[in-house]
């Protein structure tokens, strides 16, 4: 940034030389709002820049969105901090709780029991956030390149299946399966294995007590679809569009009771978009969800592609 900003004065300094100061508009008006933003003040703007002599007039419009965009950042960089301390502070506060319940005398072994549990859970909740959380951070710094390879699509997507069975029995939920035969798709099965886990126990988790889920995948000419859909809870239509971002939670009250964090979804995004996918999703409150991943066929040894971040 620093440099930046270096090589930045340096090129008005050299638009300024042979320029008469009355068509500079004042050039201090530049240099006050690269001092500014240096600062870390992004809200800087300079007033009618349409109004100034050839490039100063464009130099003037380029602060101002160079600033725009570092403020939304700078949103963003707060929001995500936010997101996260009240995400960890949440099983902290309950741990920290019935730790201090558990020191009480009297307490009847049941209660003992119950206490525990609930810190247990608490801790595999945390230990989960840390992991997604480490796991989005190396995704989106592009710290980790794709390892693609041929392989059974149709079989990795059963093996999810069959390792999420205790949650689908438990729940009464009929899956219904429809899987071609011999699909092969080359891509990084380790990544894409955290995808077909994320999406398949999200409808779980928002699927009602004996509901269905269903889970299709079709060869394609260039690689391969796969569709996960349930009749669960659904997602209202002003919070479609957001469901892939970090730490969104459409049914917030219900999120809560599932020990949900906001990652999954957006890990999911992130793997797609370095495989070179598409990702879409359809609901409707109280109706279900469905979400298509459409991928293509990785060359061996091909990278990831720029991350949209």
């Amino acid at each position: 940034m620093t440099v930046f900003f270096g090589f930045l004065l340096m090129f008005i300094l050299m638009l300024l030389i042979g320029r008469p100061w009355r068509e500079r508009g004042g050039v201090y008006v530049y240099i006050s709002a690269i001092r500014k933003m240096s600062k870390g003040d992004f809200t800087v703007m300079i007033d009618k820049p349409e109004r100034m002599h050839g490039h100063f007039g464009e130099l003037a419009t380029s602060i101002n969105d160079m600033a725009m965009e570092l403020n939304q950042m700078e949103q963003m960089r707060q929001a995500f901090i936010s997101n996260v301390s009240h995400e960890i502070q949440s099983p902290l506060t309950s741990i920290r709780g019935f730790a201090r319940a558990l020191q009480q005398d009297g307490l009847e072994e049941q209660q003992r029991q119950h206490y525990a549990g609930i810190i247990e859970s608490e801790s595999v909740r945390l230990s989960k956030l840390s992991d997604n959380l480490m796991k989005l951070t190396t995704l989106e710094a592009d710290q980790q390149s794709l390892h693609p390879k041929s392989y059974r699509l149709d079989h990795q997507l059963r093996s999810t299946i069959l390792a999420l069975e205790p949650i689908w029995t438990e729940k009464d939920i009929l899956m219904d399966v429809h899987l071609e035969e011999r699909v092969q798709l080359n891509g990084d099965e380790e990544l894409l294995s955290q995808v077909w886990m994320n999406l398949i126990a999200n409808s779980l988790k928002f699927t009602d007590v004996g509901g269905s889920v269903s889970v299709e995948v079709k060869r394609m000419p260039e690689g391969a679809v796969v569709v996960v859909s349930d009749n669960g809870i659904g997602i209202a239509e002003e919070d479609l569009p957001h469901i892939f971002e970090r730490f969104f939670k459409a049914d917030k009250s219900r999120s809560r009771r599932e020990n949900g964090s906001g990652l999954g979804l957006s890990i999911v995004k992130v793997i797609v978009d370095m495989h070179g996918g598409q990702l879409t999703a359809r609901s409707k409150l109280g109706a279900g969800t469905t979400i298509t991943v459409a991928l293509p066929n990785l060359a061996a040894g091909q990278a990831g592609a720029e991350i949209d971040r």
